[in-house]
């Protein structure tokens, strides 16, 4: 009995020292945060090292998988709520941080380096903040003549079996359909699926292999995020970039910011403000958008690569992400009927 009662306490040992990795600092070792990261790690993981290298402050990043398509950090963070072991959420769009407000995971934090970043971006309440964007693009291959310049082209009966957009049950592809219904309306937005699926449009699996279709020719344009555009055009794929909804008439080009998310019950709340707040840099925005990712800043002035447009030259679609984040859950069981699963 003794050596049983032993070898359960050791147990026990074993699993607290395995939870003290996340939830406290050894005495006389460098303090920590823990971060959960849904943008890409090979683009986060160097801005993580750069805060650590400059601060001294050890980070503990949890990563999301390409399979996850950003739900994972997400999904585990709900499932941690009465016990939170992240300090710190870096989502790659705003939308799933207004999944984690409503839920009441998320705490409210101003970061003073908040301040001119603009309104649209940042939640009003201060449960999240955007900085680095990407902007929702048509990549069309340079053989096309007469390009399209709109969402709606995707109707047009000339591009009847030319099109391909990602799989609308994940990442970016889902958010903008959400917006889409948020901004037209539900009727309208099954309108335009139902009208996009009989003329004929495909399903890849991501952006990226939508993007090496057009590249290839398989398919004249699709719907991506600008890094996948930007990526291609630098290794000299032959597409060009069109923003949509540029015209007098039209919607704009919907925005995904990255969202910076302070933990409620965060175990290092010091650490993890000063984390947000060297996210929310100038110098943050500057190396994302010369890295592979190309992501937009949202100040103005930041130096970017050629190949972006400025956000202050691109027509914004106008949208509520707190609404975009409700609908978003709402339309999953549509959006499953509409691709027959």
């Amino acid at each position: 009995m003794k050596r049983i009662v032993f070898l359960l306490g050791a147990a026990c040992a074993l699993i607290a020292g395995g939870l003290i990795w996340f939830n406290s600092d050894t005495p006389g070792q460098p303090s920590t945060v823990v971060v959960y990261v849904s943008e890409d790690q090979v683009f986060s993981e160097p801005i993580l090292m750069d805060f650590e290298r400059d601060t001294g402050i050890r980070i503990k990043a949890v990563y999301d998988t390409e399979e996850t398509k950003s739900t994972g950090a997400m999904n585990r963070l709900i499932a941690e709520k009465g016990n939170p072991q992240a300090d710190v959420y870096w989502a790659n769009e705003p939308i799933r941080a207004e999944v984690l407000k409503q839920k009441g995971i998320s705490a409210s934090y101003t970061s003073p380096n908040a301040k001119d970043i603009p309104p649209v971006f940042k939640d009003p309440e201060g449960f999240w903040t955007g900085f680095s964007a990407r902007a929702r693009v048509l990549v069309v291959n340079d053989s096309v003549e007469n390009k399209p310049e709109s969402i709606l082209d995707y109707l047009d009966p000339r591009w009847k079996g030319r099109s391909v957009i990602a799989n609308p049950l994940f990442g970016t592809t889902t958010s903008e359909i959400a917006a889409l219904f948020t901004v037209w309306g539900d009727e309208k937005a099954k309108e335009f699926m139902a009208a996009m699926k009989a003329n004929g449009v495909a399903i890849s699996t991501s952006n990226g292999e939508s993007t090496d279709f057009v590249a290839s020719g398989k398919y004249d344009f699709s719907l991506v995020d600008t890094d996948d555009g930007v990526n291609r055009m630098k290794q000299g794929k032959p597409i060009t970039m069109v923003y949509p909804g540029q015209g007098e008439n039209g919607r704009g080009c919907f925005i995904v910011p990255n969202a910076v998310v302070l933990i409620a019950g965060a175990p290092h709340p010091k650490e993890a403000r000063l984390l947000i707040d060297y996210l929310l840099t100038r110098e943050t925005e500057r190396k994302l958008a010369f890295a592979d990712c190309a992501q937009i800043p949202l100040r103005p002035g930041v130096p970017s690569p050629a190949e972006l447009k400025p956000l202050a030259e691109i027509k914004v679609m106008q949208v509520n992400y707190a609404e975009v984040a409700k609908k978003m859950v709402e339309i999953q069981p549509y959006l499953k009927s509409w691709l027959g699963i």
